[in-house]
């Protein structure tokens, strides 16, 4: 019979097979098949989800389980089955006071149900003391709450109030105390007068929404968005950053995510709350062009668009440009610090950067042609509107957004440049002799020689004019000009037979990069060019050299990015990665170079100075200069090109292993975090490989504290892949063997993240260095019991590892032996299955007569826990010659270890306790056994 011919009732009666022996997820799959060949509610179909209700009860998917327990007691009210299923779940999820209401139900139902009487006497327990918390808890708050709305108090103690409330706002019992008084903390934190206070204020209010539906609406009806945007308007970075953390809880919380990177938006949810997630974004966009909010605002608002335009459930990249909030954006792309009116937008020096990254993540986000022509058109309707203005200013705003479109999403900027008059009119202004033009002018080609072969036209005629404007008498006219002829120095990239201006000439433009830098004289604007200027000269093994041996220059740099300035962000990031050489490299094979040469072909070389002990000797000297705190400020960007660059720049760091303490001390691992978690693939790899890299060296508690611990784990598990590197793949082996060790709950996570399976295809592989490390950390999995049900199933788990232990590789085989010699200590049905090996005599010889004294160690213990199982194992045992290599251990002077005697001896005295051997066993069999153990040896 083939699937498609089964009915439901087969189905469900494949998965009780499959559940009963042990093979949770094969059961999962038919219970489900069996629920879609029923469509109407009927008894049989709650029984269908009472059986998958138990099947993820045993994966430990409890919500799963309350959700099919919900659907099985629509159909069959109080059904004790699904009643004490969902007890269980609700037990697990720590929501006891609903546990404990089914457990009372089914008590009701049944008085003398045996097994729910002690789980219910339990709960109530547990109820009672949660209640008795809650009312001192309540007492608490209400003493807090006295304290913080009492203005004459002192305001130390005031501040101290709000964090304590903060802290309890956190925990279930004190978010409900507290949502009692949230009207009055919205209203206090417009009147008060203390920063901190107001800072707790907002974020007390994000955590009394988060993942709660019914309070969110609540305070949305009481306080709304406009208090949302009233608290992020101000010119304190720790207000705006609370209020943008509370608008982004407000967000999640519809749609239903969480600030985890890889959390998405529930669609269900999300159409649900339609209205209220426009609203949201109306209004940010609506705010975005306000000419009487802070620059901190706007751009905390920018990012708030930029950080959630990407998911399709939310719908916001179309709805925004269908909106006219692309046209808002350009607005805020075309402003100017030099113009400075009363109607001016306030802007910061970051705001280009963020509107940049902003205009690229909605052009992602056009999947279709069709969108991608309304954002173009959008744009294009924009410059029209700008350039129908007569005044020069006009023009100089026109360019100013033409170069964040090019800082942005790309093609649509060199689209525009290309369009008729657009590059007549930036030229024009290089031309001039006004500094503001030139200035702009100079950025926009800059910007404009990105991609040579896209802007050949911008780069032909902008070579000559960047040559004059570098005469200028103005410092930021020349090192704008500057960074110009050092974009076009460096086309040829890491090549070293590519030389586009004369020898010589790249260090004379380097050397005049660095004056601009280390001069103390210099404002930022000017250092943050000439550091983008080294960013193209770094190709150069020479400048590299230089740079990293100028300490002064290098620290300079270094405190430029921890400025968190996000214009610095592109030029020293890109700095840092040619210094450390953390760039793709084309690999150069032999065959191919000689069909090179021979079909004449350019062929690339690389420098002397980029050999692997210079790189590493650049990698150190940059850690040590304190290169982790600048990555940890530039982290915080939205744009994934950037986290790229930034998580490549780290994992090159991170492969030294003596400045790995380093990095874990500057904040490095929080910082690598969200990298490995969320960014282009490239970007996670490498933030994923560094990470793994600090796991191996250092202590995972201390290079992962608290719940970071458990976040690694996903990053680590992702690195198991065949499209990964065998170095990728080796180092998060061992840093999960690393994690294994530490403690039941990280072991459990490995399984939930699906390690279990990843890691044990590793241990089949040819590869000696992957198999060793996949078996050591499947011996530190052995110690979770779910890891042991998954050897306790019908397969060949514990057959492999019979075999793994007669391992050429002594590290492949102690790891193999030491999971055996655990599995057979806990569990009788995995000594039975050492049996299933054809080879397990065979096996046990090469154990106990190994002249490795761990191995033997494990392999004796192997034999005593199969020995103490069941008698029918013991017999088997007993049955060969294993009694005598025990006796031989037992007695032979030669066994170095003391342990290894007193085990075998141990395992003789079981038997002998069993009644398969007598105790006074002669001692010219024990002299035959020494001998037979020599000769194996």
């Amino acid at each position: 019979m083939t699937k498609a011919d089964m009915t439901s009732q087969e189905w469900k009666e494949k998965g009780n097979e499959e559940f009963n022996k042990g093979n949770w997820s094969e059961a999962l799959s038919h219970y489900t098949n069996a629920l879609k060949l029923v469509k109407e509610d009927s008894a049989e179909k709650a029984v269908y989800y009472k059986n998958r209700a138990a099947a993820y009860l045993k994966t430990h998917d409890y919500e799963r389980v309350v959700e099919d327990c919900d659907s099985s007691l629509k159909i069959c009210y109080n059904d004790p089955k699904a009643l004490y299923r969902r007890c269980q779940a609700l037990e697990a999820l720590e929501r006891y006071e609903e546990a404990y209401r089914d457990a009372r139900t089914i008590i009701l139902d049944d008085p003398n149900n045996k097994i729910i009487q002690p789980i219910a006497a339990r709960l109530h327990k547990i109820v009672q003391e949660r209640h008795k918390e809650n009312s001192r808890i309540g007492a608490k708050v209400s003493q807090m709450l006295e304290l913080v709305f009492n203005v004459s108090a002192d305001r130390e103690k005031r501040e101290t109030a709000m964090n304590n409330l903060l802290v309890l706002a956190r925990e279930r019992a004190g978010a409900d105390e507290i949502f009692k008084s949230v009207s009055k903390i919205a209203q206090l934190a417009r009147v008060e007068k203390s920063e901190e206070v107001v800072c707790s204020a907002i974020s007390i209010v994000g955590e009394l929404c988060k993942n709660n539906i019914a309070r969110t609406e609540c305070i949305m009806r009481v306080a709304g968005l406009p208090w949302c945007l009233e608290m992020i308007n101000s010119t304190s970075t720790k207000r705006v950053n609370a209020s943008q953390y509370c608008l982004q809880i407000i967000l999640n919380t519809y749609s239903g995510m969480s600030n985890k990177p890889d959390s998405k938006p529930d669609k269900a949810l999300c159409q649900t709350h339609k209205t209220a997630i426009d609203s949201i974004l109306s209004c940010l966009l609506c705010s975005i062009t306000n000419r009487t909010i802070t620059g901190l605002a706007r751009n905390a608002m920018i990012e708030l668009v930029t950080h959630n335009v990407h998911y399709t459930a939310l719908d916001w990249a179309e709805r925004l440009v269908e909106l006219r909030g692309l046209q808002r954006v350009m607005e805020v792309a075309s402003e100017m610090e030099e113009y400075k009116y009363e109607s001016s937008m306030d802007i910061t020096s970051s705001t280009r950067t963020i509107t940049s990254v902003c205009l690229a993540k909605i052009y992602e986000n056009m999947y279709y042609d069709a969108a991608k022509e309304k954002f173009s058109n959008a744009i294009d309707e924009f410059i029209k509107d700008k350039l129908l203005s007569p005044d020069i200013e006009s023009k100089v705003r026109v360019v100013v957004a033409i170069t964040t479109l090019l800082l942005g999403p790309l093609d649509v900027g060199n689209a525009v440049v290309a369009k008729e008059g657009i590059l007549e009119m930036i030229l024009v202004m290089a031309g001039t002799d006004d500094v503001l033009q030139q200035k702009v002018a100079c950025e926009c080609i800059v910007a404009a020689a990105t991609k040579k072969d896209k802007a050949n036209a911008i780069i032909n005629q902008g070579v000559n004019i960047l040559k004059k404007l570098y005469q200028s008498k103005d410092d930021s006219i020349r090192v704008r000009a500057l960074v110009g002829l050092c974009k076009l120095g460096s086309s040829g990239g890491t090549d070293t037979t590519i030389r586009p201006f004369a020898d010589g000439a790249t260090k004379k433009l380097a050397e005049a990069c660095r004056r601009f830098l280390i001069n103390p004289k210099k404002d930022k604007d000017m250092r943050k060019w000439a550091v983008e200027g080294l960013s193209y000269l770094t190709f150069d093994a020479e400048v590299k050299e230089k740079l990293i041996e100028d300490q002064q220059a290098v620290e300079a740099m270094i405190e430029l990015a921890r400025t968190s300035d996000q214009s610095v962000l592109y030029g020293v990031v890109t700095t840092l990665v040619n210094l450390c050489n953390a760039y793709d490299k084309q690999e150069l094979i032999p065959e191919m170079i000689e069909l090179a040469k021979f079909a004449k072909h350019h062929i690339p070389e690389e420098h002397e100075l980029d050999d692997v002990d210079f790189v590493n000797k650049r990698l150190c000297a940059l850690a040590k200069a304190g290169v982790t705190s600048a990555l940890v400020s530039l982290a915080k960007t939205e744009s994934q090109n950037s986290r790229e660059l930034i998580a490549r720049v780290f994992n090159a760091i991170c492969s030294q292993q003596e400045v790995r303490g380093i990095v874990v001390q500057q904040g490095g691992t929080k910082a690598l975090l969200p990298l490995a978690l969320d960014g282009t693939d490239k970007g996670k790899k490498q933030a994923s490989q560094a990470l793994a890299r600090l796991g191996i060296t250092i202590n995972p508690e201390v290079a992962f504290p608290g719940q970071r611990i458990m976040e690694v784990v996903r990053p680590f598990v992702n690195l198991l892949n065949p499209e990964c590197s065998a170095l990728e793949n080796f180092e998060s082996l061992m840093a999960l063997c690393n994690l294994a060790g530490v403690s039941d709950s990280v072991r459990k996570r490995i399984l939930q993240e699906g390690g279990f399976q990843k890691i044990e295809a590793y241990m089949y592989e040819d590869h000696d260095m992957l198999r060793r490390a996949a078996a050591q950390v499947m011996n530190n999995l052995i110690m979770c019991d779910d890891v042991i049900r998954h050897f306790e199933q019908e397969n060949d788990r514990v057959k492999y590892l019979v075999i793994l232990c007669g391992d050429e590789d002594p590290d492949v085989s102690i790891a193999a032996a030491g999971a055996l010699a655990m599995l057979t200590s806990a569990s009788k049905k995995a000594c039975e299955k050492v049996f299933d090996s054809k080879d397990w005599l065979e096996t046990l010889h090469f154990l106990l007569a190994n002249p490795n004294s761990d191995i033997q160690h494990r392999g004796v213990v192997m034999v005593l826990n199969m020995m103490s199982s069941t008698k029918e194992v013991a017999a088997k045992l007993i049955e060969t010659d294993i009694m005598e290599l025990l006796m031989a251990l037992s007695k032979n002077d030669n066994v170095q270890n003391e342990t290894i005697r007193k085990v075998a001896a141990t395992a003789l005295e079981v038997a002998a306790t069993q009644k398969l051997i007598k105790k006074n066993v002669e001692e010219s069999e024990s002299l035959q056994s020494t001998s037979n153990i020599e000769h194996v040896e």
